[in-house]
């Protein structure tokens, strides 16, 4: 519990997304679905984790731009000779040997070396700028699978809930006839079949609300820990499904629907740069380079103590370098033509994929629209469901039908209400699954700021 009041309290405050009201009581949270989708961006490993890859790949950057600085390294070395060389030296018929060199030799010194023309280099660079770029948009599609699911997950907790109202409203209408005949009973009026029989329904209907209550638990545990929170926290949605409803007249089908922000097509894209860039860094490798260096070294040679009666000496140079690639078993070449062929299929892939995606958006459309009608067909259809269970418990009462005609009425009911909340449910897991596929931030739920 401590982990979830401690987390929960640092979100919350940050973000200011929840009044303070939120907290019906002690470890309940009454949450909208932005809500839950805000506290799971604060929360979501996967989320945390995306936002590192593209820190990372920010200091990748740096490290290729550092390659443009001078570079200064300290270097020192000591060798101890434990024989000298020997020179034979002939003079006059007589032969003479000389040791060469002496016992100590030390040389440091400092060396500074900077690049004065790399292209391969400078093309490195706006590779690391699309490296961040490709890095930031997976952590942009990180963010709308994880809004969608969480959508997803939020409205299976708002249908989860409204079933088992339905079948708590079926199960209490079931004890109530029960407790009706058995009064009719004790008066004479009904046989002791009918009371069993209207008991047995009672027990009847008790696993399917006991099924309902597992149901909403479950929901709630998926959307918990999507969320990234506790599992003995209760979330209570601010709506329920009939309230949803109005989102269907509020959805315009009517816009448009370009597949500009599609998170599988702009990562394509980037990587269609990134292989673009990458060709032309190939090419590159043909253009020479020059660098220009520079050291700065002290040297002592010295019999005996190597610590004693030292004598430096400094020396120093500048050099310009230039490389010129001439052949390297037409490497360079087959690397060149490498990333021809990877742009080339890259290309191949976002002309299928474009068709793909398009004919999802096609198939989708023809869902919300189909869904729509539904809500309005079993909307009407549940009206009259329960017009007809109100007219036929009134004549049930009064002894103008038989309990098997009221249970038929109250199944058509049940069955109605269900139908009616299911294909609210549906309308809106289509539109989610919509806005996900075009990367509609704010209809997911993701503001401009944590879209980023």
């Amino acid at each position: 519990m401590m982990i979830i009041k401690k987390n929960l309290v640092s979100v919350l405050a940050c973000m200011a997304l929840i009044a303070p009201s939120a907290m019906a009581a002690t470890d309940t949270l009454r949450l909208s679905r932005r809500e839950c989708v805000g506290i799971a961006l604060q929360e979501s490993p996967t989320i945390k984790v995306a936002n590192l890859e593209i820190k990372r790949m920010d200091y990748s950057k740096k490290e290729v731009i550092a390659n443009l600085i001078p570079s200064i390294d300290f270097q020192a070395a000591y060798q101890r000779a434990i024989e000298l060389q020997t020179l034979n030296m002939s003079m006059g018929g007589m032969s003479q040997k000389i040791k060469m060199g002496t016992d100590n030799n030390w040389n440091l010194g400092f060396s500074a070396a900077m690049p004065i023309v790399n292209a391969t280099l400078w093309k490195s660079i706006s590779l690391s700028d699309t490296q961040i770029l490709q890095a930031r948009e997976n952590a942009r599609g990180s963010k709308i699978d994880m809004a969608e699911n969480i959508s997803k997950a939020y409205y299976a907790l708002l249908l989860a809930l409204d079933s088992r109202d339905v079948i708590r409203q079926n199960y209490d209408l079931a004890k109530f006839n029960a407790e009706l005949y058995q009064k009719q009973f004790e008066a004479g009026t009904a046989s002791e079949y009918d009371v069993l029989r209207s008991q047995v329904q009672v027990t009847n209907v008790e696993p399917e609300l006991l099924q309902a209550d597992i149901s909403v638990k479950q929901c709630e545990l998926q959307l918990k820990v999507l969320m990234g929170i506790d599992s003995e926290v209760v979330i209570e949605p601010t709506v329920r499904l009939k309230e949803m409803q109005q989102e269907v007249y509020g959805y315009d089908l009517g816009r448009d629907f370009s597949l500009a922000d599609n998170t599988q097509l702009r990562s394509l894209d980037i990587n269609r740069k990134l292989a673009a860039q990458n060709e032309t860094l190939q090419k590159f490798a043909y253009i020479p380079s020059l660098a220009v260096q520079y050291n700065m070294n002290w040297n002592a040679m010295s019999n005996g103590n190597p610590f004693r009666r030292q004598e430096f000496n400094p020396y120093s140079n500048v050099a310009l370098a230039l490389q010129v690639p001439i052949f390297s078993g037409l490497g360079r070449y087959q690397k060149v033509r490498q990333a021809k062929v990877q742009r080339t299929e890259l290309d191949l892939q976002r002309e299928n994929l474009t068709n793909s995606l398009s004919m999802q958006v096609e198939l989708a459309l023809d869902n919300i629209k189909r869904q729509s009608t539904q809500i309005s067909s079993s909307e009407k259809g549940m009206q009259m469901a329960g017009k007809a269970l109100e007219i036929m418990q009134k004549s049930f009462e009064i002894g103008a039908a038989s309990y098997l005609n009221l249970r038929d009425s109250e199944i058509a009911n049940t069955s109605a209400q269900l139908a009616y909340f299911q294909s609210i449910y549906n309308y809106l897991v289509s539109t989610t699954d919509l806005d996900a596929l075009l990367g509609r931030e704010e209809a997911l739920g993701l503001t401009k700021e944590n879209a980023k």
